[in-house]
């Protein structure tokens, strides 16, 4: 029996051995590696299960064809070439030009913009622009939950496919693993295409969990588009623990619609291996509405995926964040950046500008908020401006630059929304907009308390702090 245990312990060491080295041949961050490393090495047996589940690298999988994305890019380049009098101001350029380079996001005019703070304002926009559809519904969503709001939302879509309409349902198999089968199967069978986003099924679940689709994303008809943070849920609008939520959707009209219509396509094809490219689907009347006035500005669509070579959206953040000129506010339910954000930002303030950081005060997973106080304060001792949000559960994503550049999706300012999920962001370019979204951070942040005032998070004992680094060290895994 000892020389069994011998035995046992001899393979046990090499399959550690073993999985260390498959974790520094992957060429991550070196930050992730040695994460990945000290999990294996001194969680036993445990740790090794974890990185199974969690840690395999499947990003260089092609799961979408380059001919397909052509394909589909060809139809939202149709309406680009609409856009006979579309200007690219030589500020936003730069910008611009990355999102098209790394991953072919169109910039489009776009007609009118609405913004919603809550639920409240939200689900009575969506409800009704699903009651005006005439032709289809596309949503593309991480989470619908089967509570009174979800199964609102599902009767009114399955009412819509009776009368005729196509409706076709994206829903993230992880983020809704408590979601009955027979809720989507209901709409199944009621004529709704519903599909599951990597459905994370033995023996394959060990290469699929760690990336889904955290994407929020919903267009009518090809006529109007929402996309922010908001999941179908009732916490979006009644809270939870005594705690109404405060979160960010967008509401897109014009041809800008043009821009998530595609975004949507690409994830259809992802999960169906259907080819959607009827002309329908990018109705030249979205154009005629801007007739005889001026349009509101540029968007461009942008996503991220760990399926391409670069982090797109990150991209696109670290390089607004190094030309701004007078301010950068940014909203994140969590604050886990990665080094060149953190770099970008603390460079940012010691150049003058005005870096503010908005996060909750009370977060929805205590070892996200204990991984991510240590973050906060070097924030502070760098110089930029952190608040924690009072009024809520702050799920709001968004960052305004100077009044002139402004986002808002899915993407959270930590390292899963940057290089394991499915994210997409909208991004405006022009005052209207940016202004709008500064008034909605600045209202913010008069129901947020600075973390300067909170003496036990910016000076904790030394236990407290002990275990904060300890936590942190694992950021780069969550």
């Amino acid at each position: 029996m000892h020389e069994l245990n011998i035995i046992l312990v001899a393979i046990y060491y090499i399959i550690v051995v073993m999985t260390v080295v498959h974790v520094v041949m992957d060429n991550r961050q070196p930050a992730k590696t040695m994460a990945w490393a000290l999990v294996i090495w001194f969680v036993p047996v445990a740790g090794i299960i974890f990185y199974l589940f969690f840690g395999i690298n499947t990003r260089k999988e092609r799961h979408v064809s380059q001919r397909m994305l052509d394909d589909l890019s060809k139809r939202s380049m149709l309406g680009f070439l609409e856009q006979q009098d579309l200007r690219l101001p030589e500020e936003y350029k730069p910008v611009i030009d990355l999102y098209i380079n790394q991953g072919f996001s169109l910039p489009f005019i776009t007609d009118e913009v609405d913004i919603y703070h809550d639920g409240y304002e939200f689900f009575p926009a969506l409800l009704s622009a699903i009651h005006r559809a005439h032709d289809h519904i596309h949503i593309d969503m991480y989470i619908i939950e089967e509570d009174p709001l979800g199964c609102l939302v599902a009767d009114a879509l399955i009412q819509k496919a009776r009368e005729g309409v196509e409706v076709r349902l994206i829903y993230d198999d992880v983020g809704c693993w408590q979601v009955p089968h027979r809720f989507f199967e209901q709409m199944r069978e009621e004529g709704i295409e519903v599909v599951p986003f990597l459905p994370v099924r033995f023996p394959s679940f060990t290469s699929k969990v760690n990336y889904r689709n955290h994407r929020k994303i919903v267009v009518v008809d090809g006529l109007t588009g929402f996309i922010g943070g908001m999941n179908i849920a009732l916490r979006y609008v009644k809270g939870t623990n005594g705690q109404p939520w405060r979160d960010t959707m967008i509401r897109i009209s014009g041809p800008g619609v043009y821009a998530l219509q595609r975004l949507f396509l690409i994830d259809w094809y992802f999960v169906d291996r259907t080819l959607l490219s009827d002309r329908k689907y990018y109705p030249p009347s979205v154009f005629q509405s801007l007739t005889g006035r001026e349009p509101f500005g540029l968007l461009q669509a942008v996503t991220s995926s760990p399926v391409v070579p670069y982090p797109e959206i990150m991209q696109g953040f670290v390089r607004i964040i190094y030309t701004a000129k007078k301010y950068i506010f940014i909203e994140t339910p969590y604050f886990l950046p990665t080094d060149p954000v953190l770099s970008a930002l603390k460079t940012a303030a010691a150049s003058g500008i005005d870096v503010r950081i908005l996060v909750p005060k009370e977060n929805d997973s205590w070892f996200v908020e204990w991984a991510g106080r240590s973050y906060l304060r070097e924030a502070v001792e760098a110089g930029i401006k952190i608040s924690l949000y009072t009024g809520g559960f702050l799920h709001s994503k968004l960052m305004v630059s100077d009044d002139s550049i402004a986002t808002c999706g899915s993407t959270n300012i930590d390292f899963r929304s940057f290089e394991n999920n499915f994210e997409a962001n909208v991004f405006f370019y022009g005052e209207e907009v940016a202004q709008r979204m500064k008034q909605v951070f600045m209202e913010d942040e008069r129901r947020s308390v600075p973390l300067t005032k909170i003496k036990e998070r910016l000076h904790p004992t030394f236990p407290i702090r002990l275990f904060e680094s300890v936590v942190r060290m694992l950021a780069p895994l969550m």
